[in-house]
């Protein structure tokens, strides 16, 4: 029975198409490209991420993570999506997360593109293809985004696809191993989007 539930939440999340890229749920047969992507990009990446575990990128960590996604999706939780171009390469991960619904009808994304695709729109489309899907799908209202003050590409990116700029939170959040300051972005349903 857990079987049937399993397929059925990753398969209600539909594939999203965006400018010369489309999202999907990550799978397992997404394993060797992902490992490899995020492998070659380990330098690039970890100055913007949570400190990564040693065994990150082996085949039982990438199953712990599909069987968290899993979770996340029955549970309207979180949405996770690897981004692919149009000629199926993966590129990079986008992921809606922290849903709260009731009065707040909020999420928040983050996103990861590896080194050689990065600078080359891939992102821009990916949260622009995203957008839809959280505001029509998910029937939320507010997506939020934080990033690092000196992360001027994902500055960049969020200003580009319409996301304002709300504030600055100090230590907010873990990263690269240090509790480290954070510039907040917003995008409304009723904004105009990038």
């Amino acid at each position: 029975m857990a079987f049937f539930r399993t397929l059925s939440a990753v398969e209600a999340v539909p594939t999203l198409s965006g400018r010369g890229v489309f999202l999907r749920v990550p799978q397992m047969i997404d394993y060797p490209a992902w490992a490899v992507l995020r492998d070659e990009s380990r330098g690039f990446l970890q100055p913007w991420e949570p400190t990564w575990p040693h065994d990150d990128v082996s085949r039982l960590a990438y199953r712990k993570r599909l069987k968290r996604y899993v979770r996340e999706l029955e549970l309207d939780q979180a949405y996770p999506f690897f981004v692919f171009r149009e000629d199926g390469e993966l590129v990079g991960g986008v992921t809606v997360s922290q849903i709260r619904r009731g009065v707040s009808q909020t999420c928040s994304i983050g996103y990861w593109m590896g080194q050689r695709h990065a600078g080359k729109g891939h992102m821009t489309a990916a949260v622009r293809a995203l957008t839809p899907f959280v505001f029509e799908s998910l029937k939320l209202r507010r997506i939020e985004a934080a990033c690092l003050p000196r992360n001027a590409a994902s500055i960049r990116l969020l200003e580009r696809t319409g996301f304002k700029r709300e504030g600055y939170a100090r230590e907010y959040l873990c990263i690269a191993g240090l509790w480290q300051d954070h510039l907040l972005y917003a995008l409304l349903r009723g904004d105009a989007v990038g």
